[in-house]
């Protein structure tokens, strides 16, 4: 499983396998208070990507990032079901 230092390397790689993939792709959030870290992992059963971190301005990065990955869901899933009705 591997752990991203850097937040861009991570993006880059979890959106790539998002996109690979749409309906096998997890993103899982846990935020632990006793340390103050936050941790997302992004996953399809094969491939599992970790990004920890305490910073409290990587935290805005990491929400912006899965709002993306939100919207991806989304406009994929409604054009599907478009595609089902026509």
């Amino acid at each position: 499983m591997p752990q991203y230092q850097t937040w861009e390397e991570f993006s880059r790689a979890a959106e790539k396998l998002y996109l690979a993939d749409p309906m096998k792709a997890r993103v899982v959030l846990k935020y632990r208070h006793s340390d103050g870290s936050l941790c997302i992992k992004v996953t399809d059963d094969l491939v599992c990507l970790v990004y920890r971190t305490d910073q409290a301005q990587d935290v805005k990065k990491i929400e912006k990032f899965h709002s993306q990955l939100m919207r991806l869901m989304v406009a994929k899933e409604s054009r599907s079901v478009a595609m089902e009705t026509d």
